[in-house]
């Protein structure tokens, strides 16, 4: 309910700023003035924004498009290469959260050796956070003249990005408790003095299916366990829906593969600037808009070409 009156509200509202350029127009025409113009055009061109994006949240009908989303980032192989490009890709994502008035949340970080993450968990809340950021999953690459690399060649990294919707406590996930194994450690992370004289971080691994969550944000030992559990939660019914996903694309023999695992986007910074994603061909060569969380562009073309295939499904 509450989502349906914030979209009746962006409604009447752009229906008002309509209404106020369409009259200040009339006006400015009316009496010649000129000046206005500039004004005009830069109002329209917000309105023209602002529906854009109100058009971009209908597509957002998923059974969990609604939910906040965990968002985590691993580096490939390569040491302090992937891991200073995974922590990029870190900062990408918080700006892009932050551009939409979304609340973060560092749950687990590891630092890198020399620089940069070995491994990162997100918490983004915020309306539809897990449906914009869906398309987000998957191996990201990036080609670079290595700031490491004293002779100045060009290196390839890759990073992969997890997106997990929260699910919340209606959807019943069966978890034994002899099935984990519970890992106590001293976090390194921010968060003052606390953090760092206690073993208050939690680590726990999921030994049937290996999946491995931890947090080290919350205060407390027993805080920290029930963030991890409900990331734990989360996971586990997200792999359960992909293997639902998979079994149905092979009995209707429709999206031939399941495509997480594999590099989803390109980033290049040399010989050329290029951002370029695999599964819908947009690309842009403004880099640093990108890194700097310029996000929409890709997120509303995957948004479209997936609600495309669902409809060609149907």
């Amino acid at each position: 309910m509450t989502n349906l009156k914030n979209h009746v509200e962006k409604i009447e509202t752009q229906e008002r700023q309509e209404a106020e350029l369409t009259g200040l127009l009339e006006m400015a025409v009316a009496e010649d003035e000129e000046d206005l113009f500039p004004e005009i055009a830069g109002g329209i061109e917000e309105l023209e924004k602002a529906v854009a994006a109100m058009e971009l949240s209908t597509m957002l009908g998923g059974e969990f498009d609604r939910f906040n989303v965990y968002l985590t980032i691993h580096p490939g192989a390569g040491g302090t290469e992937s891991q200073d490009w995974a922590e990029m890709l870190l900062r990408m994502y918080v700006r892009w959260a932050e551009r939409r008035g979304y609340k973060v949340e560092f749950l687990d970080l590891l630092p890198g050796d020399e620089a940069g993450v070995k491994s990162v968990t997100l918490y983004i809340s915020g309306e539809n956070a897990y449906g914009y950021l869906k398309g987000e999953k998957g191996v990201h690459r990036l080609v670079r003249i290595s700031p490491f690399d004293a002779s100045g060649r060009r290196h390839t990294s890759f990073s992969s990005v997890d997106i997990v919707p929260e699910i919340d406590d209606t959807i019943k996930v069966e978890i034994r408790p002899e099935d984990l194994k519970v890992d106590t450690y001293r976090s390194s992370g921010a968060g003052g003095q606390h953090v760092n004289k206690t073993e208050s971080a939690i680590r726990i691994t999921h030994i049937p299916t290996g999946i491995v969550v931890a947090c080290q944000n919350e205060r407390s030992q027993f805080q920290n366990r029930d963030r991890a559990m409900q990331m734990l939660r989360a996971k586990l019914y997200e792999l359960y829906r992909e293997e639902q996903e998979a079994k149905m694309a092979k009995i209707k023999g429709e999206y031939s593969e399941i495509a997480w695992g594999n590099q989803i986007r390109s980033y290049v910074f040399c010989p050329y600037t290029m951002v370029k994603d695999h599964r819908t061909e947009v690309e842009t060569a403004n880099v640093q808009a990108v890194m700097d969380g310029e996000l929409d562009p890709f997120i509303e073309a995957y948004l479209r070409s997936d609600l495309n295939k669902i409809q060609n499904v149907i």
